[in-house]
């Protein structure tokens, strides 16, 4: 009987870690989505309390449905982004107010020393002035 407990123990012991181990890895190191976003630079900082990360915007013009009185009015929309690169973060600090393509990868959550933001700007397509 002993022995049937240390079993018993054992399994539901290895389906629980199997279980959380599949649950960090899809939650932050699964890449949920990839794509490409266009728009105004508006800034770049370095911050951070005890992790320091690189944090960005980008501000997207584009017509909304509007409501009220003003449809089909011009919105901005923001595209908040963290960088793990440093060598990215450099370039896009040099290119404030700048018109950016910007490779990113999305993520369904955020770990503190990737940066606050659950989308990782990975790459520079182009910059326009």
């Amino acid at each position: 009987i002993n022995t049937m407990k240390k079993k018993i123990i054992a399994i539901v012991s290895l389906i629980v870690a199997l279980t959380l181990a599949g649950f960090v890895y899809f939650k932050f190191f699964f890449v949920f989505g990839e794509g490409v976003k266009a728009g105004e630079l508006n800034f770049v900082v370095y911050k951070g309390y005890v992790f320091k990360t690189y944090e960005g915007r980008v501000i997207q013009a584009g017509f909304g449905k509007g409501k009220g009185t003003n449809p089909g009015m011009i919105q901005s929309y923001e595209f908040d982004f963290s960088i793990t690169d440093q060598a990215i973060a450099d370039s896009l600090m040099r290119c404030g107010g700048k018109t950016v393509e910007l490779r990113y990868k999305e993520y369904l959550g955020t770990l503190p020393w990737r940066g606050k933001q659950k989308y990782i700007v990975d790459g520079i397509v182009s910059v326009r002035e």
